[in-house]
């Protein structure tokens, strides 16, 4: 019988120690902490699938890249504004990353309103760090950072707690229009990961 809720419903300081220990566990994970720490960018988090499905795969038993596309990577500069200085990064992320089984996406949340409209449809608010580009997540599930401190440990940045993705349940969040992309999401979590459930709109 699977015990993949096994931390579901413990205390968030339990939850945030499993969350370090899977972490540390996923040898991808650790080695992109600690490229992004080298790039020096400011205000880096590793997010979205390559934590929670990483979680949902040591959890499950399958292998660690199940179901996981590519590894994304917020920063925040809001001091040079430009595409040019944007592309620079992702070029230096590209350079740093090489070798890794899956591909970095780095993004500057500073300039996201500047595109977002244009790609998306509607607008975006301007952002005032990536902690708060974390807030918006479709998913309060999904709403989960991580970053090395100064001494090499694992920081995380949970503003809606742990016990969601622990839980396997995917649920919307609506403090944006959020609705395509939750359900998306949610289908294709559903699809590879059969123990997920999602919460309706």
């Amino acid at each position: 019988m699977s015990d993949h809720l096994r931390h579901s419903g413990r205390p968030a300081a339990a939850q945030a120690d499993a969350l370090r220990e899977i972490i540390r566990a996923t040898p991808i994970l650790l080695d992109v902490l600690d490229r992004a720490q080298s790039l020096a960018l400011p205000d880096t988090w590793l997010v979205s699938g390559a934590i929670y499905n990483s979680v949902w795969n040591h959890l499950t038993g399958r292998p660690p890249l199940t179901g996981i596309n590519d590894i994304d990577l917020f920063y925040f500069d809001a001091s040079d504004l430009s595409y040019e200085a944007e592309d620079r990064a992702i070029r230096a992320a590209e350079k740093a990353c090489a070798g890794l089984p899956l591909p970095v996406q780095l993004r500057n949340q500073a300039r996201v309103h500047l595109w977002y409209e244009d790609h998306f449809g509607e607008p975006y608010a301007p952002l005032g760090s990536s902690c708060e580009a974390i807030n918006r997540f479709a998913s309060l599930t999904h709403s989960v950072g991580a970053r090395l401190d100064g001494a090499g440990e694992i920081e995380l940045y949970a503003p809606y707690g742990l016990d969601h993705l622990f839980s396997f349940r995917i649920v919307p969040n609506r403090g944006r229009n959020n609705r395509e992309t939750h359900e998306r999401k949610g289908a294709r979590a559903k699809s590879v990961w059969p123990e997920v459930v999602v919460k309706p709109w």
